[in-house]
């Protein structure tokens, strides 16, 4: 009996374009969705559109409001605020757990890493920043081996992606972000679970700082 092998499903397929959208910010927080204009785009029907909209609305990415439509979630100060202290807690640990299980090649690799984050730092590039600090979280995750951490985390950073990125547009914030980074890598380098748990949970909370006085200067901006 052969186990033919399925496609992945289309509506899947949009969601995965949609989600690409809303993280390289073609689709910013609180804008409207067009979905005529995206059906015409993608070649496709309402219906794959609409079951798209319903996945990302389950990761927190799309709000789906009736009778006004579908828009890119905004981040508010009170969901930040919920957020980060649990988000700080679980990265901790997972950089805990990396250090536990480190080898030498593992580290090697992270340095790497790491090096591609000074240079992107030094260029005041930052969306490849952004995009190399991404790895860098992620790989440090994997490292930790704690599959109920990752995919619980993984949930979270879905949701925190769509306010992260901005923290590092505040002036001195790409270089504070560096530092709090090489104090993590510090950590690591000398083997020591508890200093690197520590380090990344005062870089996560540092990012909360930044994001929500970004927030509150904009509101008062407007």
């Amino acid at each position: 009996m052969s186990e033919r092998i399925q496609s992945q499903a289309l509506y899947m397929q949009v969601a995965d374009r949609l989600r690409d959208q809303i993280y390289q910010q073609e689709l910013n927080p609180g804008d409207a969705i067009d979905e005529m204009a995206l059906c015409e785009r993608f070649g496709i029907s309402r219906t794959p559109l609409r079951e798209a909209l319903k996945v990302l609305d389950s990761e927190g990415l799309v709000e789906l409001i009736p009778r006004k439509g579908s828009f890119v979630r905004s981040m508010e100060i009170d969901e930040l605020n919920e957020l980060f202290p649990v988000m700080s807690v679980l990265e901790g640990l997972c950089a805990r757990e990396a250090v536990e299980n480190l080898k030498e090649q593992d580290l090697k690799q992270l340095n790497t890493m790491h090096g591609k984050l000074e240079a992107y730092a030094a260029e005041g590039n930052i969306d490849a920043y952004y995009e190399q600090n991404f790895v860098f979280h992620q790989a440090i995750q994997d490292l930790s081996g704690n599959k109920w951490l990752q995919r619980i985390i993984g949930d979270l950073r879905k949701v925190l992606r769509l306010a992260r990125h901005m923290q590092l547009t505040i002036p001195g914030r790409l270089q504070s972000s560096l530092e709090e980074h090489q104090q993590i890598m510090l950590a690591f380098n000398q083997h020591d679970a508890e200093m690197a748990d520590q380090c990344m949970q005062n870089h996560l909370q540092q990012q909360w700082r930044s994001l929500v006085s970004k927030q509150q200067s904009d509101a008062t901006i407007k």
